[in-house]
């Protein structure tokens, strides 16, 4: 990561543990387990994808930056293929904020910790 961007992840990474789900910018929207994720934009087209596996634990499932013109490059490629999703979500997408209508992080613990164990396993692979 460049220096900037470092320092964009460090200080989101402080404003996460502070504010939970507030610090994030928004929810994605598709099925289980996507519909749970909040992302955060930080430098330039550089992103953060989160997930809640309970009301205070949260996960960074991705940090990469978004490049609709390289899918190789492209974080929420990268995301659907964690996810083991055969068909990327088309169409327009909403982007509800990621705490739920009363300030609750979205958490589906089953869902985020299969997301976190093969982001493991293809971290270690």
């Amino acid at each position: 990561m460049r220096k900037q961007d470092r320092k964009s992840y460090e200080q989101f990474l402080d404003m996460l543990e502070a504010e939970g789900c507030s610090a994030l910018g928004y929810r994605l929207t598709g099925d289980l387990p996507i519909d749970h994720l909040c992302v955060k934009h930080l430098t330039r087209n550089l992103r953060v994808v989160v997930g809640f596996e309970g009301p205070t634990l949260a996960w960074v499932l991705l940090v990469g930056v978004h490049d609709r013109t390289d899918p190789g490059l492209d974080v929420y490629t990268e995301l659907y293929r964690l996810a083991e999703l055969d068909d990327i979500p088309r169409g327009e997408r909403r982007k509800p904020g990621c705490c739920d209508p009363d300030g609750a992080a979205p958490f589906e613990a089953s869902e985020i910790t299969e997301l976190v164990d093969r982001a493991r396993m293809l971290r270690h692979g």
